[in-house]
């Protein structure tokens, strides 16, 4: 089941928005900042073993307590940082994921000063198959398997198949000029 059908069946009426506002306003939708794609990954690496919706719920306490995804202050991130990151109950109190974030930011610098930046980085290995993908980011980031690979690239426009083609969204995602089309 696709995440657009599943949406129309969700109960209750609240549960359905939380989901809808993120498929109609996001999913699939290309992201141009990168702070904003690093938080995408933040939060597709959260998601990992969770649900989706555990997550959705979260994304202003996650903004807070990563200081709104900006990529050079996760980036120096101190252990005080990770004790308080750990003792937050509005995130994923998950070192390994906690961990992640810190160094992904680290590596995100790299690639910045390399590329100019997190897209540009994207931009230049597009297009590629989801298995050269997730070899590209295990290679490259912390706690990153394929799922993750998968969604976060659907999620931000670099894989198709985020909408259903008879999904309405879907048209305004093409309006958008997501990479896979380019590809």
């Amino acid at each position: 089941m696709s995440y657009c059908s599943a949406i129309e069946r969700m109960q209750p009426e609240s549960r359905k928005e939380l989901h809808k506002n993120y498929h109609d306003n996001h999913y699939g939708f290309p992201i141009h900042d990168d702070n904003e794609l690093f938080g995408r990954l933040i939060m597709e690496i959260n998601q990992a073993g969770l649900s989706w919706e555990t997550i959705l719920k979260k994304e202003q306490s996650f903004r807070l307590a990563y200081d709104n995804f900006d990529i050079q202050k996760v980036a120096a991130y101190t252990e005080t940082d990770r004790e308080r990151l750990l003792s937050d109950p509005g995130i994923i109190r998950n070192k390994l994921k906690v961990n992640a974030a810190i160094e992904n930011a680290k590596t995100i610098i790299g690639l910045q000063k390399e590329f100019g930046s997190f897209e540009k980085w994207l931009e230049h290995h597009h297009p590629k198959t989801l298995q050269d993908w997730m070899k590209i980011f295990k290679k490259t980031f912390k706690f990153t398997g394929g799922e993750i690979v998968n969604e976060f690239l659907m999620s931000i426009g670099y894989l198709k198949g985020s909408h259903d083609e008879s999904c309405s969204v879907y048209d305004e995602v093409l309006k958008h000029e997501p990479m896979w089309k380019k590809g």
